[in-house]
């Protein structure tokens, strides 16, 4: 039994992620149909709960650690009930968002231990890396508005990180980067101050190659 692959879509706000994934799963539904598309957090039915706590405006104010903790605790979930199990089947999951995220934004702009964030990953017993990530990067400021027109235009409630300041995103977008540097083996970087249309040639151009390594079933 072939197993299956992990990809990885990350980028500060208003990057352009869920577009992308779309645009990517749309091509793929006549190379690898039967892959599977999730998200963090949010992947799992107790992650869309925690989902509402940790985006909505309306919540009040929680410790970088106890927004590191709620993290975890969904992805960890997320793990063993969604991506592990259709891995296992031989699938192509792609997550917008997964712990690149904690690390960008608890670590490097929340202050919290990089050391401490591994530690607790490791310890899990369930870590599970991607094959590959894909790092859409912008400027914060460009993002920021996208994001929120976004927001808007879709009447969520989902800019409690929108709220911070543009000096927290250009933190967040420098850890991402830094990780892009310590990881090069598994991160694509693609600049995603381009069109949507050329985005999405150079992210399937990359998977073409990434798809003939990969041995997966339909």
């Amino acid at each position: 039994m072939s197993s299956g692959r992990f990809v990885t879509f990350e980028g500060i706000e208003g990057c352009g992620k869920s577009t992308q994934i779309k645009l990517l799963s749309d091509w793929l539904k006549t190379r690898q149909p039967n892959h599977y598309l999730t998200r963090e957090p949010g992947g799992t039915r107790s992650g869309s709960a925690i989902r509402k706590i940790l985006l909505s405006e309306q919540t009040e104010t929680l410790t970088p650690i106890a927004e590191c903790m709620l993290y975890y605790a969904d992805r960890f979930q997320h793990i063993e009930e969604v991506i592990r199990p259709r891995l296992k089947e031989g699938r192509l999951v792609i997550s917008d968002r997964y712990h690149d995220s904690t690390l960008a934004y608890q670590g490097y702009a929340r202050g919290i231990p990089l050391d401490f964030l591994n530690e607790i990953w490791i310890r899990s017993g369930i870590a599970l890396d991607p094959d590959l990530t894909i790092l859409l990067d912008l400027d914060p400021q460009i993002g920021l508005q996208r994001s929120l027109e976004k927001l808007r235009a879709q009447n969520l409630d989902e800019s409690r990180f929108e709220q911070e300041s543009l000096e927290f995103h250009v933190r967040v977008r420098e850890g991402f980067l830094e990780l892009s540097k310590l990881h090069p083996e598994r991160y694509f970087v693609v600049d995603a101050s381009g069109s949507v249309q050329e985005i999405h040639e150079q992210i399937t151009k990359y998977f073409l190659g990434a798809l003939a390594s990969w041995r997966l079933r339909s």
